[in-house]
């Protein structure tokens, strides 16, 4: 989801609320402790030279478990982040401490900001020697599918 999506959804909502893909709600008293932009130049394993760009949300539970995020004063943080930070309509990535500080995509279900589990793959498959992943097929469909090699099939 993009810094522009956020910004147009936040008006139309009562509250602002985080929901992981399992379903476990982010408490309610979170805060949103940093809004930036992670910037990410580095090289894959094939030798491509890469940067990557995103806009940044860190969400925080403290002990204050009256503290509530409004929608306005998301967008006033998110505003002042632009006017600061210069931050461009990007993707959005979410940190959130798990077991460990995990990061996320953002979704959004018509209700509440999803929480997307963020995958790990290699950039330079063709270069590193990853094979293809090769298509499973069932013998026996194969042969039904095609009568030319089959007993009486007068293919040879």
């Amino acid at each position: 989801m993009k810094l522009s999506e956020v910004k147009s959804l936040l008006p139309t909502l009562d509250s602002v609320n985080f929901e992981l893909e399992n379903g476990t709600q982010v408490p309610e008293h979170f805060h949103v402790t940093e809004v930036g932009v992670i910037t990410k130049h580095f090289i894959d394993c094939g030798g491509t030279v890469r940067n990557e760009k995103v806009a940044n949300f860190q969400l925080w539970n403290a002990t204050d478990t009256e503290h509530r995020l409004k929608p306005k004063k998301l967008l006033d943080i998110i505003a002042l982040s632009e006017k600061v930070l210069g931050i461009e309509d990007l993707e959005i990535e979410v940190e959130y401490q798990a077991e460990t500080i995990g990061k996320y995509e953002l979704g959004f279900n018509g209700k509440d900001f999803m929480l997307l589990s963020k995958q790990t793959a290699c950039l330079a498959q063709d270069s590193c020697g990853i094979p293809a992943e090769k298509l499973k097929v069932n013998l026996s469909q194969v042969a039904a599918a095609s009568a030319c090699c089959t007993p009486g099939g007068g293919c040879c």
